[in-house]
């Protein structure tokens, strides 16, 4: 078997790890109307579930990254998938908050392991010119645990119910760590001339021109996805739950079609990728104030509208990892994509309490309260795109300072 089929072998291998990462992150996402009910909590008690896990995954992401340069990929993903198993089976048996709380905690934790150690695993195996390429592949293709988190999901728990539906859950991600001990090969990384440093990845602002990159243009669908998404389309648009799941589908196989096309333009034009950034940012805010402020429920088409566009916010997040490998040596890569990848999910953490509490305090799931709720995202744009104006012009300095003789 040859280098380049093994490499392609041990990629597959990591992006089916992530795919049932991406299933197990946003399983509450469809269940919230259910884990309402089951758990007797209302809107902020569903915010705290899902903030915990998000807090959980976003500080784990620099203590992560470290320990993926210096232990390697696969012992990540092993206790990942079996981390984000327990998870689930502490979720499937949850009665109350705290049990809940729990579980979403620990898949909070195990996914955490998990992205930033396949990304490792394509910097390792694959030439630096196909790296956007192959980032935007495996996000890509980790949507098909998003797909199975919408529609399949939704009929598991009407048909099944709660428990058996999370213990199949649980199985999955057992299965994931048989795979990957079974055929992924990473040896514990080579020693090289420069031990990771975490201050150095840090301190480079190319560095945190990715982690705003990641923050700007990540959290609305995320916050969509992951919780508020489902109850704002069947509470707040009136639409029923096979339509919800058929949008939030829509969403991400939109989001599949994108990943690609971003990934070569980042690759073929690297000096314009804070251009296709902010066409990102722009077009989200654009599409959301639109619906956001139609007389009434929104018709069907700009619902679509608002799915397409979001469809492009995750493969635009993914070009602050391509920032993070062309602005730091392999030394450090992991605690670089920690750092980036922590930032936007505690974006999009902040950005779902904000919509927990403001429904919380505007009284109820109607569409008005959705309207002021989902206007918190404004700020969080403002703010994202501020912030990849000043880093990037940070890092263009640095590298014409390096460049000059």
């Amino acid at each position: 078997m040859t280098s380049r089929s093994k490499a392609v072998i041990f990629w597959a291998v990591g992006v089916l790890a992530y795919v049932i990462a991406v299933f197990h992150r946003q399983s509450l996402g469809v269940s919230s109307i259910e884990a309402a009910a089951r758990l007797g909590v209302g809107a902020a008690g569903l915010s705290t579930l899902a903030m915990l896990q998000l807090l959980v995954y976003a500080v784990m992401q620099v203590p992560v990254g470290v320990l993926v340069d210096r232990l390697g990929s696969k012992r990540m993903l092993v206790v990942g998938a079996v981390v984000m198993a327990c998870g689930e089976l502490v979720f499937a048996l949850a009665d109350g908050l705290a049990p809940g709380v729990a579980g979403r905690a620990l898949i909070g934790c195990g996914d955490a392991m998990t992205f930033i150690s396949v990304i490792r695993l394509v910097n390792i195996h694959f030439p630096a010119r196909r790296n956007p390429v192959m980032v935007q592949l495996t996000g890509l293709i980790g949507q098909v645990g998003a797909i199975a988190s919408t529609v399949p999901l939704i009929q598991s728990l009407h048909v099944y119910g709660w428990t058996p539906t999370f213990l199949g859950a649980a199985v999955l991600g057992l299965v994931s760590a048989f795979l990957l001990l079974t055929v992924l090969r990473d040896s514990r990384p080579g020693r090289t001339g420069e031990r990771p440093s975490l201050g150095a990845a840090w301190a480079e602002p190319g560095t945190r021109l990715g982690m705003w990159t990641h923050a700007a243009t990540q959290c609305s669908a995320a916050a969509f996805l992951l919780l508020w998404g489902y109850p704002f389309l069947v509470q707040g648009q009136g639409l029923s739950p096979a339509v919800a799941g058929t949008l939030l589908t829509t969403l991400t196989l939109c989001g599949m079609i994108c990943g690609p096309l971003l990934g070569y333009l980042a690759g073929r034009f690297p000096f314009h990728r804070s251009r296709m950034v902010f066409v990102v940012v722009g077009s989200t805010a654009g599409t959301w104030t639109a619906v956001l402020a139609w007389p009434g429920r929104a018709p069907l088409w700009l619902l679509v509208l608002l799915m397409v566009v979001l469809a492009a916010n995750g493969p635009g997040s993914m070009i602050g990892f391509d920032y993070a490998r062309t602005f730091n040596p392999a030394a450090r890569i992991g605690a670089a994509t920690g750092i980036v990848n922590g930032g936007g999910f505690v974006a999009s953490m902040t950005l779902i309490a904000l919509i927990g509490i403001i429904l919380d305090l505007t009284g109820e799931s109607t569409l008005d309260g959705f309207r002021w709720a989902f206007a918190a995202q404004y700020p969080i744009w403002a703010l994202g795109a501020l912030q990849v104006l000043r880093y990037r012009g940070k890092a263009r300095r640095l590298l014409l300072a390096a460049q000059t003789p």
